[in-house]
């Protein structure tokens, strides 16, 4: 059982095979798969992290990079508060992609908008880089987002590439840029009993949907991820 004090939904999106589900697993699970499945649709994971003396529940929703699944995450843009928007340091093309995935998010977000932390990922696989450190600093300053380069396999900068976005929800929402609204679930504010959380790691599957009581998760247990006990 956890108290938090706010909940923050958080989309991962970017092409497919470009390592957004490892970021997760790294992050909620502390563990890295060599190989692992596309995502299909969209599954659904959780976490409780400390930010600025804050305790916080974030719902993580990794979504499908192919195609054919672009209709179904679509509808997950506008009930997000935040997101890493990730290309593949190996793939030029996933780099070349980065702002239609921009774009589309905006556009389906709208009326919100959504705190977004560009990620360069799998920096361990540096004889197969094909896109620069400068090179993917220099596309976060003209799309005006912060930059991070991380590799799930060595566990680098993954938590600070979630806790980027975390801070930057946590000080919007306390400087009133984002507000709590009926209606949207980017940002919701806990109740004051006391709330269990999804075991860490879980999934829900595709179009699966987690209140503040999260969704029943079909996936084991992981790292305790509880911040205030």
């Amino acid at each position: 059982m956890n108290d938090f004090e706010y909940q923050f939904r958080l989309i991962l999106v970017g092409p497919t095979t470009v390592g957004k589900s490892s970021l997760l697993r790294s992050f909620t699970e502390n563990r890295f798969l060599e190989n692992c499945e596309p995502t299909v649709g969209v599954d659904f994971y959780a976490r409780v992290v400390n930010v600025d003396d804050a305790c916080i529940k974030l719902q993580l929703w990794d979504t499908a990079g192919q195609e054919r699944f672009r209709a179904i995450t679509r509808s997950y843009y506008r009930n997000a508060a935040g997101g890493l928007l990730v290309y593949d340091v190996t793939n030029r093309k996933s780099f070349e992609e980065v702002k239609d995935w921009l774009d589309e998010a905006t556009r389906c977000a709208e009326p919100n908008r959504i705190v977004f932390v560009l990620v360069g990922h799998k920096t361990d696989r540096t004889r197969e880089r094909r896109v620069t450190t400068d090179e993917g600093q220099a596309l976060a300053e003209r799309l005006r987002l912060p930059f991070i380069e991380t590799s799930a396999k060595e566990a680098a900068n993954v938590e600070e590439a979630f806790f980027m976005v975390t801070r930057e929800i946590h000080r919007q929402l306390k400087s009133g840029e984002i507000r709590v609204k009926d209606g949207w679930d980017g940002v919701k504010r806990a109740s004051a009993r006391r709330i269990a959380t999804v075991p860490i790691g879980s999934s829900a599957g595709v179009g699966a949907e987690g209140g503040l009581a999260g969704a029943a998760g079909a996936g084991g247990g992981g790292k305790d991820g509880g911040c205030c006990k």
